[in-house]
């Protein structure tokens, strides 16, 4: 396949509600979409970078000038052999996996669309049917202003189905919330998420939560530790989730052979696409280490990659891959995803991530616009 232009849209769209995390609190998101065109065939992808450099160190406006200025140069009038390709035709652009995988995504639903295939069947290399027909969904909960809202909302998200509920923690907003979390749902799968807001010193507090039975606790240490990590998973009984330093499968395979954890969240963008995600996916269900896809705030192509992604084999945990209606008044594809009484995703057949683009709210939350062609065209 020929890629013939690539074209870069940033969006504006305000959250239903604030997101705070340990580092930030987010009202709106400004995301960047990415079209491929071949042959009159558009591949859809979504560079996930957040609006600051607070998650990694990429950002909306750095990952608008990496994409526009280094990887989409590398890609169009390029005949490629597969999706596999957009790789090793960037890898030497170092960091920016958000940017690159934004990209590397648009190309394989792209394939799979001139294949007439779903997303799914292509990531997974043609297999009859997906690993699982329905995706388990659990929540992601930012830090609420009182306790008493955060309870609210897990209320609210429990009712709806969703099977597992993350909370956002940092200092003064850990043990004594997850305590009151635990004691007002007893049965409820909990897991934590630090964001890398603690440090080895923590050890002592972080090993107080071993009292509630949470699934997890992901990311508690820095963003780039693996060696602390093991540390730290070593005085506890609580299995630790990585997540922002697992960055390829070669991460994974270190961290495995220090025991830094006993659980990773894959993240299409952070790992720099799905030719990425699925090595780091292999490497750990040979070693027996489960699996789960972590959100980013996406909007509907963001999402309904994610959906694709999690139809693999060793996503035994649920992910954050939730409703459309969560974060946005209106979606940027139609359907929305939407999820089942008892929180589930059915997975779809349509050929590429499964759903239309509403073309009409992109060019309304639109707030520019570049194309990069191939010389000549």
């Amino acid at each position: 396949m020929k890629i013939e232009r690539i074209v870069l849209r940033q969006l504006r769209m305000p959250l239903v509600h604030f997101f705070e995390t340990s580092f930030s609190r987010t009202y709106e998101r400004n995301i960047i979409i990415v079209e491929v065109v071949s042959e009159g065939v558009s591949g859809w992808g979504e560079i996930t970078a957040g609006e600051h450099p607070f998650y990694n160190e990429e950002w909306t406006a750095a990952a608008w000038i990496i994409a526009q200025d280094y990887v989409a140069p590398r890609i169009v009038g390029k005949v490629l052999d597969s999706a596999e390709d957009v790789n090793g035709l960037t890898r030497h652009i170092r960091g920016h996996n958000m940017a690159r995988g934004g990209v590397e995504a648009a190309v394989w639903d792209l394939q799979a669309r001139r294949k007439g295939n779903p997303l799914w069947k292509e990531i997974a290399g043609g297999v009859a049917s997906p690993a699982r027909r329905e995706i388990p969904c659990g929540v992601s909960i930012g830090i609420q202003n009182t306790v008493d809202e955060l309870i609210g909302k897990i209320e609210t998200e429990l009712s709806a189905g969703y099977q597992r509920i993350k909370m956002k923690i940092k200092p003064g907003w850990d043990v004594d919330v997850i305590r009151r979390i635990r004691e007002r749902f007893p049965k409820t799968p909990l897991m934590a998420d630090a964001n890398s807001a603690y440090t080895l010193a923590d050890a002592p507090l972080l090993k107080q939560l071993d009292a509630f039975g949470l699934t997890m606790i992901e990311q508690p240490l820095a963003h780039d530790d693996i060696i602390d990590h093991a540390a730290l998973q070593a005085q506890l009984a609580t299995p630790i989730c990585l997540d922002e330093c697992i960055r390829t499968a070669h991460h994974a395979e270190q961290a495995i052979r220090l025991k830094a954890g006993r659980i990773v969240n894959i993240k299409l963008g952070r790992v720099g696409g799905f030719g990425e995600a699925k090595r780091l996916h292999d490497v750990c269900q040979a070693a027996g280490i489960p699996v789960w896809c972590g959100g980013m705030l996406e909007a509907g192509i963001g999402r309904a990659h994610n959906i694709a992604l999690a139809t693999l084999p060793n996503f035994t945990l649920p992910g954050d891959v939730s409703a459309s209606k969560r974060y946005w008044k209106r979606d940027i594809i139609a359907p929305e995803v939407q999820t089942t009484a008892h929180g589930t995703i059915v997975v779809t057949d349509k050929p590429g991530f499964g759903y239309e683009i509403d073309q009409d709210f992109l060019r309304h939350v639109t707030v520019r616009e570049e194309t990069v062609s191939a010389k000549g065209q």
